[in-house]
Order: C-alpha cells, then structure tokens, then sequence
C-alpha cells in the first residue's frame, strides 16, 4: 500500500483563518468553533502571512500576560510558516516537524493556493513511524558528518 500525501490525510479541506488585525481572542474562538489547534493569517484575497497555534496562544499571550482582546494576531503569529506541497509524503512532513519542533503545515499548491493545514493529528501511527525511523537515521547520519 502507498503511503499517503498530506492533502490525502488532512482531516479538513477548507481553510481556517483570520485577517492579521483580528484579536487573539477571535483566533481562539475561530479555532475552538472549528475544532483545530491553528489559524492562518491572511491577507486578501489569499496571501499567507503566518499561522497562529495553540502553543502560540499558551507561550507568546498567556505566559506574558497580553491581553487576548488588545492583541492582534500579526503581534504573536509565526511569520512566513514553512509550508509543504499537497504531494509531500506523509512521513517527510513528520520528519520535518520532528526536526523542526511544530505540529502544524500549511499546504501550497504550486499555483500559491492555500489547500488548508496538516497537523501532526492527521499523521496515522504507521507513518509516524516511518517518520521516527528516518528522523533516527538522519540524526545518525548528522553525527557522522559532524
């Protein structure tokens, strides 16, 4: 059986997202209707800015005592997120979050088109483990070569 792309395993296939004057509070109550832990921030009619997570929401407002009603999402958005194409192996999104320490991708089409967001959730067990085996082997692989 082949592995599966991203696209193929995204759990949603619209866009969840908020324009970069929208409060944290709105990108909470976005992602919480929606069910997902991640908004995009986006500018008409459909350029990336950035990706706002769940972790953004705990370390860049929470732990610094912002006030989630005066603070825009552009204020605490990860800028120009590392995006993937909707073909990319499920298993090398994985290693790339692992080495990167994320949970969440953007999807791009090669024409720029948002397709939506894979999360670590979308990944099955089998290809996070193909992903973990490859991380190991690159780590190996890294030592090596110093």
């Amino acid at each position: 059986m082949a592995e599966r792309t991203v696209f193929q395993s995204i759990s949603r296939k619209h866009v969840t997202s908020l324009g970069p004057q929208a409060t944290v509070r709105d990108a909470a109550c976005v992602m919480t209707r929606a069910n997902c832990g991640s908004v995009l921030v986006m500018e008409p009619p459909d350029r990336l800015l950035g990706i706002l997570t769940e972790r953004d929401l705990m370390t860049r407002v929470l732990a610094r005592g912002l006030d989630p009603d005066a603070t825009s999402v552009r204020a605490v958005m990860t800028p120009n997120p590392i995006c993937v194409a909707p073909e990319t192996l499920v298993s090398d999104a994985v290693v790339l979050m692992l080495e990167r320490g994320f949970r969440h991708l953007p999807l791009i089409s090669k024409n720029s088109k948002v397709l939506g967001v894979f999360s670590v959730r979308d990944a099955l067990p089998r290809e996070i483990g193909v992903a973990l085996s490859q991380a190991e082997f690159n780590e190996q692989v890294n030592d090596v070569l110093g």
